[in-house]
């Protein structure tokens, strides 16, 4: 399949204008909304890192869908499908999968303990400086990883909308998104981005349903899918629906999908910008009803990427796809494009941008939230920083990630963006999901165990990610005129997850930190009813 990957050529992407159009309709709509809740208020700590615990069960399950379902959900793992077939759904049921893992492990336990950050949960029964510290490091780390896949996605996005070929013009693009979320979050908080999340999930799944159903039914395909499955594979070259388009070529390539399957399952569970979302709910009943708005809505989408991705190579072929701006990326619009038209696109496009815009301004309100919570509040001012002043320091913190994920979306714009995002369930696996899961579980663990678990986890993903195929070495690296690569997979779960539970556990035997038997009471208790939820966290 190498000659899918030649330089983009000329692509029909429909009429720019109109694509435009939509897309600024879009913008001025949610920024309408967000200025409007944000007149409720957005000063205090309470408000603007959880939206004063406001939302309903139903609401919350949407924002979480919103929240989860990202530009990797909707462009990624469509075109990952219409390209590789079998190995590009693997992302979709590993996506899936994670989710329940999250949700049955951590979620609510979670949300009863903790206050506004992860960071909360992680140091309730530890020392809190340099617990909060590291958890708070762990939480940028990831949020970072994940918002240049968004961006990414954005750059590729618009790149497709407007026929952008040049990498200054991609580039470009990327910064004006970077921007916009900026805004929402400045203006919004959590309030204004969780509305922005529940337009944007209402938006993608209405529109992922629509464009399915019209999929079954164009081309004589009648609602019968193997007819689909069938013409798929008629205009690509491999099996697309057997394993190994991608993935069990030779050895690496089948531990790679170990590696891969691992990262995805656990990585969920340990990232904070979904786990943060428990926290705007008022009651642990709430936190269930959202569960069961999020599961339906979640599961369902994920069945309409099947239908997405084969239809697009059906419908309009792995060629095509690959010569389009965004390469895999353009899958979906593309098949809107086919199927409907320019009006058709315009609106998908719309609704894929509404997607990468929440997702990033969730991503930064947790990450600037993380920061002034748990470095600043806690840290740097040793708990002597008023709300106010936590308030003003995060929305600095947004002002500068916006600038990173600017700086590295346009770095990684030509990448798979579910591969990015795979990255950083890495990340969050590694760095974050032990230290969660023994805090919880495990009476024993103390404050060495969490931080060998947390920095041990996070350096050694990181320095198998830069010395990864990911990075340098091949013709879809982020730099890929350099060759620093030793370290064959390019994802690296299979490594660093299981040497994180190690650290933890070795962390805790060679210390002889004496547990706080109360303060674990306490956090049992808690965690497991939600008694006390309420209380602010301090010791």
């Amino acid at each position: 399949m190498n000659h899918l990957l030649a330089d983009a050529q000329d692509v029909d992407t429909g009429n720019a204008t109109l694509n435009i159009m939509i897309f600024v309709a879009f913008v001025i709509v949610t920024l309408i909304v967000v200025i409007k809740v944000s007149r409720v208020g957005t000063s205090n700590a309470s408000e603007f890192f959880t939206g004063s615990r406001g939302f309903s069960g139903t609401q919350n399950g949407i924002a979480i869908a919103g929240d989860y379902l990202s530009a990797a959900s909707f462009l990624g793992i469509a075109g990952a499908i219409a390209i590789y077939g079998y190995d590009g759904f693997l992302y979709s049921i590993g996506f899936l999968v994670a989710w329940l893992v999250a949700l049955l492990l951590v979620a609510e336990l979670l949300r009863n303990t903790g206050k506004f950050t992860m960071a909360d949960v992680l140091s309730f029964r530890l020392k809190q400086r340099p617990v909060r510290l590291a958890a708070s490091i762990n939480t940028l780390t990831v949020s970072i990883f994940y918002l240049l896949a968004q961006m990414a996605g954005a750059g590729a996005l618009v790149a497709l909308l407007l026929n952008i070929q040049s990498d200054a013009g991609q580039a470009a693009v990327i910064t004006v998104v970077g921007l916009l979320m900026i805004t929402y979050v400045l203006i919004g908080g959590m309030k204004g981005t969780t509305w922005v999340q529940i337009i944007k999930a209402v938006l993608l799944i209405a529109g992922t349903a629509v464009m399915t159903v019209w999929v079954m039914l164009s081309n004589g395909i009648n609602f019968n899918l193997s007819k689909l499955l069938g013409m798929a594979q008629e205009r690509t070259e491999v099996d697309i629906l057997a394993p190994g388009a991608q993935y069990g070529i030779d050895f690496t390539s089948k531990i790679n999908l170990i590696s891969l399957g691992l990262a995805l399952v656990l990585g969920t569970a340990g990232l904070p910008h979904v786990l943060m979302r428990f926290y705007t709910v008022p009651t642990a009943k709430e936190a269930r009803k959202s569960v069961v708005w999020a599961i339906g809505l979640i599961g369902a989408f994920y069945l309409f990427t099947l239908v997405l991705g084969y239809g697009a190579a059906a419908l309009v072929g792995p060629e095509t796809i690959m010569a389009a701006p965004g390469k895999q990326n353009a899958a979906a619009p593309l098949l809107a494009l086919h199927l409907g038209g320019e009006v058709l696109l315009g609106l998908i496009a719309g609704v894929a941008f509404a997607t990468i815009l929440a997702v990033v301004a969730g991503l930064a309100i947790t990450a600037s939230a993380s920061f002034a919570h748990d470095i600043y509040a806690s840290v740097i001012k040793k708990n002597g920083a008023s709300e106010e002043e936590q308030v003003r320091v995060s929305r600095y913190t947004v002002v500068v990630l916006g600038i990173i994920g600017i700086v590295l979306g346009i770095l990684a714009k030509d990448q798979n963006i579910a591969f990015l995002v795979a990255l950083a369930f890495a990340v969050a696996a590694s760095a974050n999901l032990p230290t969660i899961l023994y805090s919880l579980f495990w009476k024993r663990f103390n404050t060495r165990g969490a931080l060998f678990s947390m920095y041990g986890g996070l350096s050694i993903t990181i320095v198998l990610i830069v010395f990864s195929p990911a990075v340098s070495g091949k013709s879809n690296s982020m730099l890929p005129n350099m060759d620093f690569a030793w370290f064959p997979l390019a994802n690296p779960g299979l490594v660093s997850i299981p040497a994180a539970f190690l650290l933890g556990i070795v962390g805790t035997l060679t210390s002889r930190e004496t547990p706080d038997v109360a303060r674990r009471a306490e956090m049992e208790v808690r965690s497991l009813t939600g008694v006390g939820a309420e209380k602010a966290i301090s010791h």
